[in-house]
């Protein structure tokens, strides 16, 4: 890893660090992380002095749980390697079994966001990501060469030189605005309140109800204490920044208007507010500003998916930019985070309006519902939109293989290993973040033709150990496994690696002869 202090090979002279990531949310934290792995210096600009502590997100879906598997952070959130899962989750509030689709399951339930940005603070801080909290982006500049950022701290105003500038700074996001990119998408029609409430007694509303006034959601988080959703019919959207003065007293009258209960005798210890804004940038990077999470996405909050497609974002773009940063990015690399991630974007913002639809649509929608409750009677149906909310169906173009190969471009399943040096998985060889290369034949010329990019890429001679279920690598000797976990070669493509190692590696640190091998 490259010590903190040093420039890289291909940051210019006279920054000050290789990359800003503006926002220390848990976008802005994965991304530091992943970018300190990859070798890359980092400082996180943060405005708010100190964490907010409060809970929204209430857990991750089962893409992003994998993410944190493979950089070895589950452990971190207190429940062991295995966290709670839930196979039942909904699609626009009709509930139906995730676990249909083979290795599916709604997402880790009960942990606070203030919980996931704890782990992802602490992990990267551990890796030498430089946190500033109380700086407050106010403006930026970028040439050929560099962008210097300006920032409000409580020091004063500083300007900060940087390779890349990354804005994870959410929905409003000034990094977005600073560098121009485009923001389309359909305005908000409503507003609607999130809070936890205390004190209150609540009956659980588990998949909400559904009244002439509105939608409310009531769960329980503790003793005494329930997370509710509030969604009034006929209240005009207000602009999202001023959500923090959003008061209890608000929330407790749109409770009693579409309810008829009085909740104002309680209080709460947050109370916030959102709207169904839903827009996408035009294009993920500008030059040497890129943007991830709600920067570059916003979307109703539908089956917690925001918070985990900014994760995912980051552990896409972070050990590209790492290699861009030093040097060692091939031509087009840090192009495909837009071409890789933006789809993905869009089919969140296609999902989750649909689901806001059927969900929060009054009689008007009752049609709509009922025939959702329907298809979703058929298992084809059901696995087809558990891969689209868990994120368990993404899959990237790759340029390599057969197209019609379902391994190419997908994510590797967690597969448990046996090799020379004991039992081990295809998620813990990703926990250092390179590149793996998995021999499963013992192939000499396999290991002989990789160890020109020994420095990115781990070989591992291993064995799959029995599986239940698919054994995603039957008949296969050998799997070429990009960083963020996504193959990009197999033997089933026929020839060797080297196109693919060169493809999404770079040049080889070593010659390669003629029949591919290092020399």
């Amino acid at each position: 890893m490259t010590p903190s202090h040093a420039r890289t090979p291909d940051t210019p002279a006279g920054t000050d660090t290789d990359v800003i990531v503006v926002g220390g949310g848990p976008t802005g934290l994965m991304l530091a992380g992943e970018l300190r792995l990859g070798g890359a210096r980092v400082l996180v600009a943060e405005r708010l002095e100190r964490p907010t502590g409060q809970s929204r997100g209430l857990g991750f879906t089962a893409r992003a749980m994998e993410v944190f598997d493979q950089r070895g952070l589950l452990p971190r959130f207190g429940q062991g390697e295995t966290l709670e899962t839930s196979p039942l989750g909904h699609f626009g509030g009709v509930q139906f079994d995730y676990t249909v689709l083979e290795g599916a399951h709604f997402g880790a339930r009960g942990i606070p966001q203030y919980t996931t940005e704890k782990v992802l603070e602490e992990w990267a801080t551990e890796l030498g990501a430089d946190l500033r909290r109380g700086w407050e982006f106010t403006g930026l500049t970028q040439d050929a060469d560099a962008v210097e950022v300006t920032v409000r701290t409580p020091e004063g105003e500083r300007r900060l030189r940087a390779a890349y500038v990354v804005g994870c700074d959410g929905g409003h996001s000034p990094v977005r605005r600073a560098a121009g990119f485009d923001f389309p998408g359909t305005p908000a029609t409503r507003e609607m309140y999130l809070a936890d409430v205390v004190g209150c007694g609540l009956r659980p509303r588990f998949l909400g109800e559904r009244l002439p006034e509105g939608m409310v959601m009531a769960a329980p988080l503790a003793e005494g204490v329930d997370r509710i959703i509030v969604c009034p019919h006929g209240t005009p959207p207000r602009d999202r920044r001023e959500a923090e003065t959003v008061s209890f007293a608000e929330v407790a009258a749109a409770w009693r208007r579409i309810t008829g209960e009085d909740i104002s005798g309680g209080s709460a210890e947050w109370v916030s507010s959102f709207t169904d804004a839903t827009r996408q940038a035009t294009e993920y990077r500008r030059g040497r500003v890129l943007l991830a999470g709600d920067a570059a996405h916003i979307h109703l909050p539908a089956g917690g998916q925001g918070l985990s497609t900014g994760v995912q974002d980051a552990a896409n773009l972070g050990w590209k930019l790492a290699a861009a940063v030093r040097g060692r990015a091939p031509d087009g690399l840090l192009d495909t985070y837009h071409a890789e991630r933006h789809p993905v974007g869009e089919r969140l913002l296609m999902n989750t309006r649909a689901q806001g639809t059927v969900f929060l649509g009054g009689e008007e929608s009752d049609p709509l519902r009922e025939l959702f409750t329907e298809l979703l009677g058929h298992d084809e149906v059901k696995r087809h939109l558990a891969g689209v909310v868990s994120g368990l169906d993404i899959r990237y173009e790759v340029g390599q293989g057969d197209p019609d190969d379902p391994l190419i471009g997908a994510r590797l399943a967690h597969r448990a290993l046996t090799t020379a040096a004991g039992e081990t998985s295809t998620t813990r060889l990703l926990h250092s973040a390179q590149g793996v290369l998995l021999d499963l034949a013992d192939d000499p010329a396999v290991r002989e033709k990789a160890a020109a990019w020994k420095d990115r890429v781990l070989t591992v001679t291993a064995t799959p150990l029995p599986a239940d279920g698919t054994d995603v690598l039957a008949g296969l000797t050998a799997v070429l496994v990009r960083p963020d976990g996504h193959v990009v070669w197999t033997s089933e493509a026929g020839g060797n690696p080297e196109a693919a190692l060169r493809r999404w590696f770079g040049a080889p640190a070593l010659p390669v002869s003629d029949d591919g091998a290092s020399r």
